[in-house]
């Protein structure tokens, strides 16, 4: 969640004090904190907040987003979806909570190798397939000179 959508407020108790736990607030398109000490802000015409609900792994969850966030957003929520589909289905995990865990770190894993340049388990390296493509081309190229030969 990043600073522009979300603000890190400590809800006051009937003391004063802030709790131990602090908890993020989601703003509104003009909505502030009344502990928050910064401004409402105004997001422009286009970037509207929007409240959607969204099913992951049959479970129902209330997102804030922007409007021209919408569509990314709900293709994230199909992906982790799936992929939290994935691993319950293998049947080596159990429990909601240890299923989201498992899909956030293979997925983390899958970014932070990326971002290296590595190949991802199970992805493509475009390099090793042209050698393979190359090889396969001789060897046909080869077989197809011994046939003519043949005839």
């Amino acid at each position: 969640m990043n600073r522009s959508s979300a603000s890190w407020c400590a809800p006051r108790s009937s003391t004063g004090r802030s709790p131990r736990a602090w908890r993020p607030r989601l703003r509104a398109s003009i909505r502030s904190c009344s502990s928050c000490p910064s401004p409402p802000t105004r997001l422009p015409v286009d970037d509207r907040s929007l409240t959607l609900d969204v099913s992951i792994l049959g479970r129902e969850y209330r997102v804030a987003c922007k409007e021209s966030e919408r569509e990314e957003l709900l293709q994230a929520v199909q992906f982790l979806d799936h992929r939290m589909r994935e691993i319950r289905d293998s049947g080596k995990v159990a429990g909601t909570e240890r299923i989201a865990v498992m899909a956030a770190l293979n997925i983390a894993h899958e970014v932070l190798r990326a971002r290296s340049g590595k190949p991802a388990t199970g992805g493509f390296d475009s390099t090793a397939i042209q050698r393979r493509i190359s090889a396969m081309q001789t060897a046909i190229d080869r077989a197809m000179a011994e046939q003519e030969k043949l005839f």
